[in-house]
């Protein structure tokens, strides 16, 4: 990417005056300065407007819209879409990047989502870390469940890392999607047509999308963004959302990206399956088995075969086959799904599984 190239960030921001200026602080002191800091202040009733105003003053670089989102479209999905269809108005053949208006970015934030993208990325997902001296000890609490989390989704990403490769996001790397830190390509960006129109969960969708389109995504586990961990969202469908319905009543089921060990394994085992069978290294007869496992007609599968984008092949499969139906991890079995995957893992690590070719999923008993 080339230096002269802008950097634009985005912000959406609804009733943040506590939050504002430690945000603002933060991304005008980046050690890379950014070309353009877009503020949508949506449906703000507090002094929000006024910090931002006075901030502006002070730094030209900054880009304040405002706009009024009716009841039916204002959620957290439509704002950041908003905001990024305005940063990318300003990006040229540059990089948006985005995060939160109660998030804190480290001095480099801006810098290293650049050095990301120059490696031949097209994404960089960074990670949202609670600030934990602002939370209560019930917060605290939460943070240590998710932590439980974390280290299964953990386990069956590495998992997957060795069992299917991928040279963009190599190990070791994270999980998460989350709007506090993102940086796409604006071209790319375009090219997928924005941000998916959703209510919440508008950064896992925008990731899955690109996805889609066999974006190059990295993970970086270096970048790290605190965030306010609040109880009371500024829109419909956000992390304090979550936060706030857990504390009042501890949700019966894991985070939805976490599926049981076996099912995980299983889905990793059929994506190399169909990554092989794109490169043509199995033949027609390996085709048909290929069908019979999933459960679905061999038409399914050379139509996945055939597809433009490996991702778009993939969603093929995943939709299609009742083997890939994805089933939730229970807070109650969050322990012994641990447990299996760790003992899976280990087992790839010290070569006692051979994986891809020579092991299927049904294979999955004999190493737990």
């Amino acid at each position: 990417m080339a230096l002269h190239q802008p950097a634009v960030i985005a912000i959406p921001v609804r009733n943040e005056e506590r939050h504002l200026d430690a945000c603002l602080n933060a991304l005008v002191s980046q050690t890379h300065a950014p070309d353009e800091i877009v503020l949508l202040l949506n449906n703000c009733t507090d002094g929000s407007h006024e910090i931002c105003r006075t901030a502006q003053q002070k730094y030209p670089c900054m880009t304040i819209v405002v706009c009024r989102l009716e009841d039916y479209e204002a959620s957290a999905g439509e704002a950041r879409r908003r905001t990024i269809d305005h940063a990318l108005r300003l990006a040229g053949d540059g990089v948006v990047l985005t995060t939160d208006a109660d998030s804190v970015v480290p001095a480099t934030w801006v810098a290293d989502n650049l050095a990301g993208i120059a490696e031949d990325t097209d994404c960089v997902c960074g990670m949202a870390v609670l600030d934990r001296e602002a939370c209560s000890e019930d917060r605290k609490r939460l943070e240590r469940d998710a932590a439980h989390e974390t280290l299964l989704l953990g386990l069956q990403d590495e998992i997957r890392a060795m069992i299917d490769p991928d040279p963009c996001d190599p190990w070791p790397r994270h999980q998460q999607h989350s709007g506090a830190s993102i940086a796409v390509r604006a071209a790319v960006l375009r090219r997928i047509g924005g941000v998916p129109r959703v209510v919440s969960g508008e950064d896992r969708a925008l990731v899955a999308k690109l996805a889609s389109l066999d974006a190059r995504i990295r993970h970086a586990p270096d970048i790290k963004v605190r965030v306010s961990g609040r109880l009371y969202g500024r829109a419909a469908g956000g992390m304090a959302e979550t936060i706030g319905r857990r504390l009042h009543c501890p949700d019966q089921l894991t985070d939805e990206m976490l599926e049981p060990t076996v099912d995980a394994y299983r889905r990793v085992l059929t994506r190399a399956r169909l990554r092989d069978l794109r490169h043509g290294d199995i033949g027609a007869p390996a085709l048909d088995r290929v069908a019979t496992d999933l459960l679905i007609p061999p038409v399914t599968v050379r139509a996945a075969r055939d597809a433009p984008h490996f991702g778009a092949a993939w969603n093929i499969i995943q939709h299609a086959s009742p083997m890939l139906r994805r089933r939730r991890v229970a807070f109650a079995e969050l322990a012994r799904e641990t447990r299996q995957a760790l003992v899976l893992r280990d087992h790839l690590r010290s070569g006692q599984v051979q994986c891809r070719e020579s092991l299927e999923w049904k294979d999955l008993r004999h190493a737990l």
